[in-house]
């Protein structure tokens, strides 16, 4: 298989970046800023690694504006190099071609539907009613339930459930492990013993959503799980019934969504997060890694929670004097009261 290559003007011309230094250079790959060597592209995004820049011997560097000048080589100027990076890097991606057509070892409902150009893998079970659109991928060893939609061209790479009453929006793409549509966390306390709570609903993705390992969507109790379009989840998340989340927003690793919560739109949530159940979080908020979020967020913003990492004797200083704010929040309060 032939390696493709680009000149420098063909990636300005194509993405509609500015070339600084000679636009005939040619990389036929990509590469970190540090490792990156001649016939390659790299990229300085973070003004953290711009030390490396002046040693990096890539034949281009897509970078802004105001570090072409410090550029050893050819230069592509971009207003968001990251952004940039990454839809010059899709160039090089090499993606395996699946043909259309149905594996023998498939087993498929006689009511259910698949397009003619879907492609089916090996050892792929699809239930009663489902439907399988156009252009889709069905990777091996995955499980589509009863009663699942897919639109166009969505990809299930490997191993992936779809337990029952799945809807899929256009170019959804899951990765291997992913469980969607399983039973909400339904629980009903009743004389001493758990009842379960009938889960009845499903769950919607929307278009362009990616879902990443290991990861789960519960179906609703009585209405959908519900992803907006072009949501992006990581591994590892568990994501619980009733929740909805809004266009644009982007989940990371190991976070866990309680069910009936509520994310907006342009949300970002980094690794190991918690949110409680029941609650909203508005448009446009960042929350960082392992917080957890307790109550509603009405404003936009960056919010934390949690203490930083500290050494282990002041970590147990902190804990032992944090069992004691109370106490002494009250004292402050009684002082203040007899200054009165």
């Amino acid at each position: 298989m032939n390696t493709p290559t680009h000149t420098a003007q063909e990636l300005a011309d194509r993405f509609g970046l500015q070339v600084h230094g000679d636009p005939s250079v040619v990389i036929h790959g990509v590469a970190t800023l540090a490792h990156a060597g001649p016939g390659q592209l790299t990229f300085l995004a973070n003004p953290r690694y711009r030390a490396q820049l002046a040693d990096s011997q890539a034949s281009i560097v897509v970078l802004r504006a105001d570090d072409a000048e410090s550029a050893p080589g050819t230069a592509l100027v971009a207003k968001d190099p990251y952004t940039a990076f990454a839809r010059i890097g899709a160039l090089f991606e090499t993606m395996p071609v699946r043909e259309p057509g149905i594996h023998p070892s498939a087993v498929i409902d006689p009511s259910a539907q698949v397009a003619a150009t879907a492609h089916i893998g090996a050892f792929v079970s699809i239930g009663a009613r489902s439907v399988i659109g156009e252009s889709c991928i069905i990777g091996p060893g995955s499980v589509i339930g009863d009663d699942c939609t897919l639109d166009s061209a969505c990809e299930l790479l490997a191993r992936v459930t779809l337990v029952a009453r799945v809807k899929l929006g256009k170019r959804v793409r899951i990765h291997p492990g992913a469980v969607l549509g399983g039973e909400g966390f339904g629980l009903a306390m009743d004389g001493g013993r758990w009842i379960k709570v009938p889960q009845l609903g499903g769950v919607r993705i929307g278009d362009d959503c990616e879902i990443g390992c290991n990861s789960c969507v519960d179906r609703g109790a009585l209405e959908d799980t519900v992803l907006d379009e072009d949501v992006r989840v990581d591994n590892l998340v568990q994501i619980a019934h009733n929740v909805q989340i809004g266009a644009h927003s982007a989940i990371a690793g190991s976070t866990g969504i309680a069910g009936s919560a509520k994310i907006g739109r342009y949300c970002l949530l980094g690794g190991a997060v918690g949110v409680v159940g029941h609650l909203e979080i508005c448009d446009h908020v960042v929350i960082t890694g392992k917080s957890v979020v307790r109550n509603s967020i009405t404003e936009p913003g960056e919010y934390s929670s949690g203490t930083p990492l500290t050494d282990n004797r002041t970590w147990r200083k902190n804990a032992a004097r944090f069992k004691q704010l109370d106490a002494l929040a009250r004292r402050i309060l009684a002082v203040s009261k007899e200054k009165e």
